[in-house]
């Protein structure tokens, strides 16, 4: 058996292992790049990644001869310790999900075996003398380049992540906000969302109590260090419980597979459905909320036709279209909790911008120096900046009016002016288009989400007297550079 073809192939299936891995765990349900928590994880895999990026690379095409293969065995040796360090520190900033844990103990499994295999072959090649031997292998040659490759850059994106979050951290923090001069007992739901992050722990430092619906109950309480109470259903709360606020951000990503019926009902699900199990606890409740805030978005008001210049406030209507229903009825939904006397807030946001959610992929074209406009960039691009999220949530919490409010910023930019002003505060060019039909033709009329949009003003909150902290979107990309 040639055991060193064996070794390749099983780094082949260490390199498909790592994809899923990374795109789906580390990037999509985990979003560890923009995790503050997990800055010296991160730190840990970009050096993990430029190793395996160079044996990847190496061991495509080359054999290890001589001290070329005493240096293989040290890089093992580190990649190995690596590995453990790794597993302390996740074990201490984060609950793996069960999907991650049996990802990761395959990989360490597959990565023992070959790395076992090549340190075999190791001692006959520390005989010969010292080169690099030429030794392509085909096809599986050039799996192994697009794998070093790949991972290469997955390192170079984890390092420019843990930078940013350091840079974040070295910044003043804002002041501390005020929800309300007393204490409350708060609902939750939502609350592992990156706002919903940001909002407990807001509410934690004002010295609110804090119960989560979430679930991953474990999950939430590791999250907020053991800080919080949490529940997975609703009927773990009896009647009795003293709820003074709830606050309903829960619902399923917008984004991502295509608007099946079976998609669009689970949409409607985590949202609708949700709200109104939410609505028939305080129905039972003995004590009533005396405020429910309830997530909803601006694409209650459908699309605005390219070249319409019209601002939407919170007085304009509806469309027939999906993503205008799933709004209104999820915003209904929320209406019925004013039947039992409780003060009902619908909060229309616009695009969240942190160092979470949508952005960071947003801005990786533009960080990679390849930003333009999308489709033919006319589209309104409505945003806010995530701290001003939290402090609208603070103002209304001592309002005494309910109803619909507009969550984005004074200014509304074109998608093509978002970009533009992105690659100047990054100190990118600005210059490649990206067309609209291949994403029009993969995503349906879900595509409406990037290549339509809406010229939406925050109304009600500068009427209320609201004061953004970041109005301007320079300022407020430039606070999370």
């Amino acid at each position: 058996m040639n055991t060193h073809m064996l070794a390749l192939q099983l780094m082949a299936i260490q390199g498909c292992l790592g994809a899923f891995d990374t795109l789906y765990h580390h990037e999509l349900t985990e979003a560890l790049p923009g995790r503050a928590s997990a800055r010296l994880e991160l730190r840990i895999h970009a050096l993990r990644s430029l190793i395996y990026c160079a044996m990847y690379v190496g061991l495509a095409c080359w054999r290890f001869n001589g001290l070329w293969a005493v240096a293989l065995l040290l890089v093992f040796a580190v990649e190995i310790g690596l590995t453990l360090w790794d597993f302390v520190v996740e074990d201490r900033t984060r609950l793996l999900p069960a999907t991650e844990r049996v990802t990761h103990t395959v990989l360490t499994l597959n990565g023992g075996a070959f790395i076992a295999l090549l340190a075999l072959n190791a001692g006959e090649a520390m005989t010969l003398p010292t080169a690099l031997a030429w030794e392509p292998h085909g096809a599986l040659s050039a799996f192994l380049l697009l794998c070093g490759a790949g991972v290469g850059l997955s390192g170079v994106r984890d390092a420019f992540a843990a930078r940013a979050l350091a840079r974040q951290a070295a910044k003043p923090h804002p002041p501390a906000l005020r929800f309300g001069a007393t204490e409350c007992a708060v609902l939750l739901t939502g609350a592992t969302g990156f706002i919903g992050q940001k909002l407990v722990r807001a509410l934690l430092a004002d010295g609110h109590r804090v119960t989560l619906l979430s679930r991953q109950p474990r999950a939430a309480a590791w999250l907020f260090d053991g800080r919080v109470e949490c529940v997975s259903d609703l009927a773990q709360l009896p009647p009795a419980r003293r709820i003074d606020v709830v606050i309903n951000l829960a619902g399923a990503r917008i984004l991502g597979w295509r608007w099946s019926e079976a998609r669009r009902a689970a949409l409607r699900a985590s949202r609708i459905g949700l709200t109104r199990k939410v609505v028939a606890w305080i129905a039972a409740a003995h004590h009533k909320p005396a405020l429910m805030l309830s997530a909803s978005a601006i694409g209650y008001y459908g699309i605005q036709a390219r070249g319409d210049d019209t601002v939407l406030t919170e007085s304009d209507a509806p469309q027939p279209m999906f993503m205008s229903d799933l709004c209104r009825e999820w915003e209904e939904a929320a209406g019925a909790a004013a039947a039992y006397g409780v003060r009902v807030v619908c909060m229309r946001f616009g695009l969240v911008l942190g160092t979470q959610g949508a952005l960071p992929m947003m801005l990786l074209p533009v960080k990679l120096g390849m930003g333009g406009p999308l489709g033919d960039g006319r589209q309104w691009l409505s945003w806010i900046h995530v701290d001003d999220v939290i402090g609208g949530i603070a103002h209304l919490w001592t309002s005494e009016e309910g109803g619909a409010y507009n969550f984005t910023a004074p200014e509304s930019l074109s998608q093509a002016g978002f970009n533009r002003v992105a690659a100047k505060v990054l100190g990118r060019p600005y210059w490649l288009p990206t067309p609209g039909w291949p994403m029009r033709l993969a995503l349906g009329e879900q595509a409406d989400l990037l290549l339509e949009g809406q010229r939406v003003a925050p109304a009600r909150l500068q009427a209320g007297g609201f004061a953004f902290r970041h109005p301007t979107l320079a300022g407020a990309l430039a606070s999370l550079s």
